[in-house]
């Protein structure tokens, strides 16, 4: 490549850099410098907000629980069988991830509304789930699952299996192993997933404005507060819509510095690994 060709490559590359990095960061701080702080917070402080707000956090707070409480056998589960069909379940659980909000919404609604699957068995049971609070959490826990299941699969996956059958032949049980070995050693990629479920359920939107509704006080998350305070004034909606950045920022970096754990411990049991090879393994 002669000098000149060097050249216009490397500026082309840096101009693309600058683009790219632009268009992704300008909306954001947009966002950050659109409102001053005390007006933000201010605006933060109206009872729309903080109702949207303790909503929000209530319903990711019950659907990660789900998340976790079921995510975690299912991803053991795909990380340690072995069963025909196995890479369509893996393609299926991933579906939420890409299909559109509608299609969740809709889908949700066929199954628990009241002429859904299980719509009569519900009623039979007077229960009703569409635009409640419960269908709230339903719907961040259908979109932010697969987020989930697929980082704590890839944490088991990364756990020798060498070590848990070491820990059953000096006389573990299945369950001893997984609490006393498995879990622990799975712990940062299973945070870092389920920092990333929180962080797409907190800002949940589609599925849940088809499936629950935009009800204040009752169903209106923060996103759904931010879509109707765009009517009615731009200050607020940029507030909260602050106070989600924020949030997602923080849970970010939660998924990094569990990322960065992991890693720096999967070198360290490496380093002790070699070390205890003899020279002639090592040099291999």
């Amino acid at each position: 490549m002669t000098p000149l060709l060097d050249v216009l490559w490397r500026v082309g590359r840096a101009v693309l850099i600058a683009l790219g990095l632009a268009f992704l960061f300008l909306p954001l701080l947009a966002v950050f410098t659109a409102v001053a702080p005390v007006q933000a917070l201010r605006d933060l402080g109206s009872p729309v907000a903080i109702a949207a707000l303790l909503l929000s956090l209530r319903t990711t707070a019950w659907s990660l629980t789900g998340i976790v409480a079921f995510g975690t056998p299912l991803a053991l589960w795909l990380s340690r069988g072995g069963f025909p069909g196995k890479r369509i379940v893996e393609t299926a659980i991933g579906l939420p991830i890409v299909v559109p909000p509608a299609v969740a919404g809709v889908g949700l609604l066929l199954v628990f509304g009241r002429r859904g699957l299980l719509g009569p068995l519900l009623a039979s049971a007077h229960v009703s789930i569409v635009f409640t609070a419960t269908a709230v959490a339903l719907a961040q826990a259908f979109v932010a699952g697969p987020l989930y299941v697929i980082a704590a699969r890839q944490a088991f996956d990364a756990v020798d299996p060498d070590l848990i059958a070491a820990a059953r032949t000096l006389g573990a049980s299945p369950m001893r192993a997984f609490w006393r070995i498995e879990l622990p050693l799975a712990s940062s990629g299973i945070a870092a997933g389920a920092a990333l479920a929180a962080a797409r359920a907190l800002g949940e939107f589609g599925a849940t404005m088809l499936f629950a509704g935009n009800l204040p006080g009752i169903t209106q998350t923060l996103p759904l507060a931010i879509y109707t305070a765009l009517d009615s004034g731009l200050d607020t909606a940029v507030a909260m819509s602050e106070l989600l950045l924020f949030a997602a920022f923080l849970l970010l970096l939660l998924i990094t510095i569990a990322g960065r754990r992991r890693f720096a411990a999967a070198d360290r049991a490496g380093a002790r690994d070699s070390a205890r090879l003899p020279v002639s393994q090592t040099a291999r």
